[in-house]
Parts: C-alpha cells; sequence; structure tokens
C-alpha cells in the first residue's frame, strides 16, 4: 500500500487495528506492536527490535509486555478488519489440555497462524529456542556492548537482531497446534487486507 500505515486504514469507518482491539475488548492487556499511533485507552504500544523485524521480532517485542502469569495470548495481525469476539471465543474454546496454540485453517488447508490463541509458556519457550538457533547461525556474528543491568545482546549478519526477518511458521516447530475451520457465519475472519482491493472488499463485508 505504499509505505502507508496499514493498520490505521479505515474499514467501516474505524481503523483496522481498532476493530482487531476491539475483537478482544475483554483482554488485559492489549499490546500493539508498531509505529507510535492513536490506540484505545489502556492499551500498551511497543515496537519490535529492529523496527520492521518481522512477525517473529514483534511477538517477541508483544510477549515481553505482558503481565507475569499471564497464560494464553492472542497472536493477531493488526489488518483483520472482520475478526470478532465470537472468531476469538471460538479459538478459546477449542484450545484444550493437548495443545500449545489454536488458530484458523483455511479451505486450503492452510494455517492462519496471526489469527490463532497461544499458551504463553510453550510459545516464550519457543522464541528462546529460535532465538538461540539463529545466534548460533548468523555469520559472521557480533556482540553488543552489555547494556546497564542486563545481557549482552548477540547480533546476527549485519549486526540484525536474531530474529529479524524469521517466519512464524519457524517459531512453531514443535509446538502443538489445533487448527480451526471457519463455520461461524460470515466472511472468515482472517481475511488481511494487502491491498487496496482488499479494503474495498472488507468494506463490504462490514456494512
Amino acid at each position: 500500500m505504499g509505505g502507508v500505515d496499514k493498520p490505521a486504514r479505515t474499514v467501516g469507518g474505524r481503523p483496522m487495528r481498532d476493530r482487531v482491539l476491539a475483537a478482544v475488548a475483554d483482554a488485559a492487556p492489549r499490546v500493539v506492536v508498531g509505529p507510535p499511533g492513536p490506540v484505545p485507552a489502556g492499551v500498551r504500544v511497543t515496537r519490535e527490535d529492529p523496527p520492521g523485524g518481522g512477525p517473529v521480532a514483534a511477538a517477541a517485542a508483544g510477549l515481553a509486555l505482558l503481565d507475569p502469569g499471564t497464560p494464553v495470548v492472542a497472536l493477531l495481525a493488526a489488518d483483520l478488519p472482520l475478526l470478532t469476539r465470537a472468531a476469538v471465543g471460538a479459538l478459546l474454546d477449542r484450545l484444550d489440555a493437548g495443545h500449545d496454540g489454536a488458530c484458523y485453517v483455511d479451505d486450503d488447508g492452510r494455517r492462519q497462524t496471526l489469527c490463532g490463541v497461544w499458551r504463553v509458556a510453550p510459545l516464550r519457550a519457543a522464541l528462546d529456542r529460535l532465538t538461540a538457533e539463529r545466534a548460533a547461525t548468523a555469520e559472521p556474528a557480533a556482540v553488543e556492548p552489555t547494556p546497564p543491568g542486563g545481557p549482552p545482546h548477540t547480533a546476527g549478519p549485519g549486526g540484525a537482531a536474531p530474529l529479524t526477518g524469521a517466519p512464524i511458521r519457524a517459531l512453531l516447530v514443535g509446538l502443538r497446534v489445533r487448527q480451526v475451520p471457519w463455520t461461524g457465519a460470515g466472511p472468515p475472519p482472517w481475511f488481511d487486507c494487502d491491498t487496496d482491493e482488499d479494503v474495498r472488499r472488507a468494506e463490504e463485508w462490514a456494512r
């Protein structure tokens, strides 16, 4: 979309980001990872490291702001204007003791991993595992100065953080994922808006 703040684009008179936040209105806390911008009261805002580092880096930044002891997190793209509380609730209902997460799957069998709910502990463990794997295989590697009170920051190629550009599928390796088909009325909740045409279609559905 030409570099615009895509989640700020409106559908049905509301920014897509706000529509996603409304679908998890009963969650606490709610965290937005992305460029600074207006958000509803009480929503925490942070940025992935480095900015634009991709969905795994964004997931790590968001998890860092969760309250201690948070058991489950909804991991959602910010451009899902058709997401509803009912759709999120259906995922939570399907997240049983035998799975680490639940996400929607489309009619072609593709996981919609940025429209899912996940147990925080195994998701954090997966982030730690992927960070270690990518740091170990990055060439050349660099170790930045230790920040006060913290561990050294290990960088990957060109000084990039290990999670930069990592695909979500790499994060979910080893996790037990329940794939949930959409059986509700209306358009699929994972419909995302990558083009102006997508926004137009979402507008029609949102009427």
